[in-house]
């Protein structure tokens, strides 16, 4: 997604809410593969490159997704400020990164944290379905943007794949407000399942 920050903290529920278990799961498993691309920063000039994201560095992405998971964490499920964190992304955004998961994994942890039950935007949710259905999913997306601006190689899984195509389907047109993501492009005749589901999110693979 592109400065999506003004996208509500509401996701959609698409399916069936997902156990607080798939949640904590899925968000190990996306931070594992963001963890594979932020170590292939070259050197530290590298997280000022350009990303897909217009007007964003890749510095700026990493910098995207931790405010943004903050900021319904903190609201929805009592995660404490560090703002450790803050500082140590301009020096360093591979370890603020880090630090910031390493709070974000003991509350993703609590199942009754995760089952709390909200009103969102697009009706009854639970904290833990709308991490998975946003956050998680800006994390899947976002490290394809990281990858392209460091130079490294990181492909969707299929699984990853089905939560991107799930959850952009539950938004619907809200998808492509302003802010959120570009609109759809075209992908070719040849492409494969990742460049549609990459084009339908305004990216162009390579």
């Amino acid at each position: 997604m592109t400065n999506d920050a003004a996208m509500t903290n509401d996701a959609a529920m698409t399916t069936e809410a997902a156990s607080p278990e798939i949640v904590a799961d899925r968000h190990a498993a996306a931070d594992e593969q963001l963890r594979d691309v932020m170590a292939g920063a070259d050197d530290p000039a590298a997280w000022d490159r350009p990303s897909p994201c217009e007007g964003w560095t890749a510095r700026d992405v990493v910098g995207h997704l931790i405010d943004t998971e903050r900021s319904f964490l903190a609201e929805r499920a009592g995660l404490e400020p560090d703002h450790r964190v803050d500082e140590e992304l301009l020096a360093d955004p591979a370890a603020a990164w880090r630090r910031h998961v390493d709070s974000v994994r003991r509350v993703v942890a609590d199942a009754d944290r995760m089952a709390q039950p909200f009103d969102g935007h697009f009706g009854p949710t639970t904290v833990g379905d709308t991490f998975l259905r946003f956050y998680v999913f800006d994390m899947v997306v976002h490290r394809w943007d990281l990858a392209t601006a460091l130079g490294v190689t990181a492909s969707l899984s299929d699984a990853e794949l089905d939560l991107i195509e799930t959850s952009a389907a539950g938004w619907g047109d809200t998808l492509y407000m302003e802010g959120v993501c570009r609109a759809g492009v075209e992908a070719g005749p040849d492409a494969d399942r990742e460049a549609r589901v990459l084009a339908m999110l305004g990216r162009t693979a390579a």
